[in-house]
């Protein structure tokens, strides 16, 4: 395991725009308080979501497409650069009215309502490839 130790340097309470991409959201927070690394929660609903799901033997992400109302139960994620971009990696729980679940890495998904805290980092936090997963993985 690789880790290092980071200090908060910033705490955010946020309503995310009804209309909006969720995941752009906590991006363009990220970009307007230069938060280079951070950890966020949320909840709320959504319009429509793309949930991502990764095939660990061929290495690549599937898409699933809902385009249906749904409650966002539990979003998690954290922020940092992938491409010279802050990126939002954002995974949620989704569930549908009659309670069923889905869940998985959120892509995108039209906000509904939605509030989300945001921790902000004082590092700056990087993605590479890492070659064992064929992911973008932070390098610390």
């Amino acid at each position: 395991m690789d880790y290092r130790e980071v200090d908060t340097a910033s705490e955010f309470v946020c309503r995310l725009d009804h209309g909006a991409d969720w995941r752009a959201e906590v991006e363009g927070l990220a970009d307007d308080e230069d938060l280079d690394a951070a950890f966020f929660y949320g909840l709320g609903a959504v319009q429509d979501a793309e949930v991502w799901f990764y095939d660990q033997d061929r290495t690549e992400y599937d898409a699933v497409t809902f385009d249906e109302p749904l409650e966002v139960a539990a979003c998690m994620g954290n922020v940092s650069w992938l491409d010279g971009e802050r990126f939002a990696h954002t995974h949620a729980v989704l569930s549908r009215p009659d309670g069923t679940a889905l869940a998985g890495h959120l892509n995108s998904a039209t906000v509904w309502a939605g509030e989300v805290y945001v921790r902000g980092f004082d590092t700056h936090l990087e993605r590479t490839h890492d070659g064992s997963t064929d992911l973008d993985l932070w390098e610390l």
